[in-house]
């Protein structure tokens, strides 16, 4: 329990580096001038830097949620090999086949858009610097720590994964986790993103992954009676 606990806080640091660029340019958007046009059309009324900043935001999604999507890969190959249930062994290679695609579908844009790969270390970086810029310097030294977490975190979950006593069980906690992170991912970048495949590929994860949340709470709730967040307390 107490490894478990440790993960989902690691979790909870990687989650808030990835999402604090995108907070931060939600909130530039708000403030700008005209913010209600905004929201359909998010670079309108912005000034030269602030939509430096938003288009800032296709970037910063791909390079984050590329490692996203590779890391619940690895979870559904794990479930493929593993799993008891043939429900779950079903839902494991719908998200491999999905998220490959997507992550395909990402590094080809941003090749296109950005000249070069999805860089490997996205996740440990790129997050805390719009982070460090939103944000005061007292908080530097945390976030520091944060993103030399990150990858850590990445292998402890899979690692816990790997080594428990009931997988198919913890690999439904593990995923609708996974999933709430990745709809929040998402949605931000449906607020702010200037591409429109962008956004388009952003509604189409938050759709497909809710989904996902709701059919696994419902086997939780059917196999193993308390809800996931429950049955961590």
């Amino acid at each position: 329990m107490k490894n478990r606990i440790l993960i989902y806080s690691l979790t909870g640091l990687l989650t808030s580096s990835v999402l604090a660029g995108l907070l931060i340019t939600n909130k530039t958007q708000a403030q700008s001038p005209n913010s209600e046009h905004n929201t359909h059309h998010p670079s309108a009324q912005a000034t030269p830097s602030q939509r430096g900043m938003m288009t800032q935001v296709d970037r910063h999604f791909i390079e984050m949620m590329v490692p996203h999507h590779e890391e619940t890969v690895k979870m559904a190959d794990l479930a493929l090999t593993r799993t008891k249930r043939p429900e779950i062994k079903k839902l494991a290679e719908t998200i491999k086949k999905d998220r490959s695609r997507e992550i395909q579908q990402m590094r080809t844009w941003y090749k296109a858009w950005y000249g070069t790969e999805v860089p490997a270390n996205a996740m440990a970086g790129m997050g805390m610097m719009r982070m460090q810029q939103g944000m005061g310097q007292d908080n530097q030294g945390m976030m520091r720590m944060s993103g030399k977490q990150n990858m850590m975190g990445m292998e402890m979950h899979l690692e816990d994964l790997k080594n428990t006593s009931d997988f198919d069980r913890e690999f439904i906690r593990q995923m609708i986790h996974h999933n709430q992170m990745g709809v929040m991912m998402s949605q931000m970048a449906l607020n702010s993103a200037t591409k429109p495949e962008i956004r388009n590929l952003a509604q189409s994860i938050i759709k497909t992954q809710t989904a996902e949340i709701a059919q696994m709470q419902q086997w939780y709730q059917a196999w193993y009676q308390p809800t996931p967040t429950q049955s961590q307390q």
